[in-house]
């Protein structure tokens, strides 16, 4: 199985054994040759994971300039980073991360003491592979949940813990996934989770999401089922959100990433029915906050870029809605604190914000440090201080206070990181798709660069699930940038840039426009001499990943190297996994139609590597603990590219262990990934030696 195989360019990689599985659809016969690599348990696959990252990093070790890169993102990662402080009971509490530490450290204090370390997860593992996946603190402060992620997996635990002597008070709760934890007193919480799989937890399907009422000092087992797990109505996704008096139960509920049904429940009536509140599974709706009996909601029902509506608890239907903050041309994502609403709009990706009273009047626009993206404007209602934060491609996160009796906005931390954004520039340009579609894009680099068609440049998107992609600063593309690169980000339809119509016009059979949308950004910024394909790498995560398998399968010709990450790229079968039938309302499945069928197959990355043609420069990156998109993916695409791929240009899996879809990964993972995937990149556009200017910055 794993001896190895020359290539037209003498390249070696290991052959992956072909186990023809032959699936019919709709009386169309499909051939999978790499099934067996979907079994994450067999040693078969464990063996041909080792030999792939044997040979991929015995390539990426050749590489010259590859340490020098990490030791330059280790040097400018070595910073001081903070949270917003938030207050619980009688301490404030922020997040900390002193510069290189694989998880952030969460800090209390008291009026008038040094802040103390309160829960460190780099003490959860040796290896720094246990993250804190969430923290929430019962209605007095006094006790506090949080819940940890084993080597990036989805599925949860929460421990419980007294708040003043740190003291675990319970047994540990297991298997729990895709869950908040709401208090509804000091007595007990609301959770989420799906029976455990009787085969891989990792890549076993989950589409039954359950909700539950825990009550502290009793087992798990006996924890009270609230909503979901009957047979005639399957919920993947199932949330709960309890209001700040504690009164009143909002539950949410999906079959697929979009769109929800909500119910009501009166907390303080004994067995006390669920009201219907949106029987719309068609639209999205969520508690933004309640004063009182009023409930003020966020929804797109009768307004795709959204809207807040107030509700009242006795009567909570949506027929009784009443419209708080309008609809307007740009999409809404609210906030409340101190009393005030925060409207905060996406005007073609950048962040604009409108202050409202209580009564739902406009106060007028908040004045931003600058042009990029600004989050928070969130707290209680007796709040003198709220605090947001700003940043952008090439602006490092700052944190500021926002003081509500002046309006006025103060820096209240900003990061003393080795890098200086007066020296980079960010604009933003359109382009025309294929189909006369206007997209934006924004552009970030060096002041000062030439268009010569020869500047390294990555062409990042993600296009999917209504997730709006806004300008944010990284501190790995600040490495890439140093370097003379180029940092490119469209925003794609698909994503919720522009609102529920942007969402559909990339979904389903309209996904081809997503697709097409980032090639004809990649050919606009050829025309515009920024690049070329020679100097041209596409990159994207997850959907992202199945952006560029896409790309790179319909115009190998078009960039010289592609990264596709975690991505989803065996479109036919990607509904067999974990969550992945609740991505249904994005891609459709091959199961629903014929034609549904035909155009999957069409695009899908895995079906689509031909023979003897010559793809880029390709790295695939996965976690082996992945089990969101499932490695297999990852897996079969590698194995189909190294089995058809025709040329000189490399094919590799890069495959992490003990880390999963990304979040929670430890400091010292991400830098050596960045620096593999940076090293790689240049590598193949043909540079020995690192671009200039970047020499002085490296020592080592």
């Amino acid at each position: 199985m794993l001896s190895c195989q020359n290539q037209s360019s003498k390249r070696e990689y290991p052959v992956t054994e072909k186990i023809p599985v032959v699936d019919t659809y709709f009386d169309q016969e499909v051939i999978d040759n790499y099934r067996w690599l979907e079994d994450d348990n067999s040693e078969k696959t464990k063996e041909w994971v080792a030999q792939q990252n044997e040979v991929t990093f015995n390539y990426l070790d050749q590489i010259p300039f590859r340490n020098q890169l990490k030791n330059r993102l280790e040097a400018i990662w070595n910073y001081e980073k903070i949270s917003a402080p938030f207050e619980e009971g009688e301490y404030t509490y922020f997040y900390k991360n002193d510069g290189l530490q694989n998880q952030y450290v969460v800090y209390r204090s008291k009026e008038g003491q040094d802040p103390e370390v309160f829960l460190n997860p780099n003490l959860f593992a040796e290896d720094g592979t246990t993250s804190l996946a969430g923290l929430s603190f019962s209605k007095t402060g006094k006790i506090v949940a949080y819940s940890i992620s084993e080597g990036g997996s989805d599925w949860r635990k929460i421990i419980v813990m007294d708040v003043e002597t740190k003291t675990i008070l319970e047994d540990t709760l297991v298997d729990v996934k895709f869950s908040g934890i709401e208090w509804k007193s000091d007595e007990g919480f609301f959770y989420s989770s799906y029976d455990k799989p009787t085969g891989s937890e990792l890549s076993q399907m989950t589409d039954q999401h359950k909700l539950f009422y825990h009550r502290l000092g009793t087992s798990q087992q006996e924890d009270k089922l609230v909503f979901g797990g009957t047979a005639e109505e399957k919920h993947r996704y199932i949330s709960a959100n309890v209001t700040d008096d504690g009164n009143y139960l909002l539950v949410t509920a999906s079959k697929t990433t979009s769109g929800n049904i909500s119910f009501l429940k009166d907390l303080t009536q004994l067995n006390a029915p669920l009201v219907a509140v949106d029987t719309d599974y068609d639209t999205d709706s969520y508690l933004l906050e309640s004063r009182g009996s009023t409930l003020y909601l966020v929804t797109n029902k009768n307004a795709p870029n959204q809207k807040v509506v107030t509700a009242q608890a006795k009567a909570p239907n949506e027929s009784n809605w009443i419209d708080f903050i309008p609809e307007t041309e740009h999409v809404l994502s609210p906030s409340s604190g101190g009393g005030y609403f925060f409207a905060r709009y996406m005007v073609d990706a950048l962040t604009q914000v409108i202050q409202y009273d209580a009564k739902g009047n406009a106060m007028g626009e908040i004045e931003l440090p600058g042009i990029g993206t600004a989050s928070g404007w969130n707290g209680e209602p007796d709040d003198e201080i709220l605090y947001y934060s700003f940043s952008n491609y090439h602006t490092p996160g700052s944190i500021y206070t926002y003081h509500l009796k002046t309006n006025k906005s103060e820096l209240y931390w900003t990061p003393q990181i080795d890098f200086d954004p007066n020296n980079y520039v960010s604009k933003q340009l359109f382009f025309t798709s294929k189909d006369g579609t206007k997209v934006p894009i924004i552009i970030t680099h060096k002041k000062g660069i030439e268009y010569t068609g020869k500047n390294p440049t990555i062409l990042y998107g993600y296009g999917g699930f209504n997730i709006s992609v806004q300008p944010s600063f990284s501190i790995a593309n600040a490495v890439w940038m140093e370097q003379g690169g180029v940092y490119a980000v469209p925003n794609l339809r698909g994503g919720g840039e522009y609102g529920k119509e942007w969402h559909l016009a990339g979904t389903q059979q309209n996904k081809q426009n997503v697709f097409d949308d980032f090639i004809a950004a990649a050919e606009f910024i050829i025309a515009e001499n920024i690049t070329s394909p020679q100097y041209l790498a596409i990159r994207g995560g997850s959907n992202g990943g199945l952006l560029v398998g896409a790309t790179m399968t319909q115009r190998p010709e078009l960039m010289k190297v592609a990264l596709p990450a975690v991505g989803v790229l065996d479109m036919l079968r990607y509904h067999k996994f974990t969550a992945g039938a609740g991505w249904a309302y994005d891609y459709g499945t091959s199961e629903d139609s014929p034609e549904m069928f035909d155009y999957l197959k069409g695009y899908s990355p895995v079906h689509n590597v031909k023979e003897g043609t010559q793809y880029p420069a390709t790295l695939v990156i996965t976690g082996d603990h992945d089990d969101r998109v499932v490695p297999a993916h990852s897996f079969k695409f590698a194995a189909e590219l190294q089995d058809k791929h025709q040329g000189e240009p490399p094919v590799f899996i890069r495959i992490e262990t003990n880390v999963g879809h990304g979040a929670g990964t430890p400091v010292s993972k991400t830098i050596e990934q960045y620096a593999d995937i940076f090293g790689f990149t240049l590598y193949n556009m043909g540079f020995k030696v690192l671009p200039e200017n970047v020499q002085s910055k490296i020592k080592g």
